[in-house]
């Protein structure tokens, strides 16, 4: 359901992880491995994310890390939509 509304595939996957797990936190190679997407998309779309205040960033070394914006205006909604996105998906396997 939530590709009808977010069409991009790693952004979906991305709000997926950073919305179900709000404490989350990692970085670009780190999220790659996880949901097995390319390395450089996921950065385009992090980017994306954070610029609209959905993610936020630091750098610890040379590595920039990405957490979950709890303060963003409708983070609370969107991870409503995505756990029932996840439940609905559940009950059609």
């Amino acid at each position: 359901m939530l590709d009808i509304f977010i069409t991009s595939r790693v952004r979906r996957k991305i709000v997926v992880i950073y919305a179900k797990y709000p404490d989350f936190k990692t970085h670009v190679r780190g999220l790659a491995k996880l949901i097995k997407e390319d390395a450089g998309n996921i950065q385009r779309e992090l980017k994306r994310l954070e610029k609209v205040g959905f993610l936020l960033s630091e750098k610890q070394g040379n590595t920039k890390v990405y957490s979950t914006n709890k303060q963003f205006p409708i983070f609370k909604e969107l991870q409503s939509i995505v756990l029932k996105s996840q439940r609905s998906s559940a009950k059609r396997v």
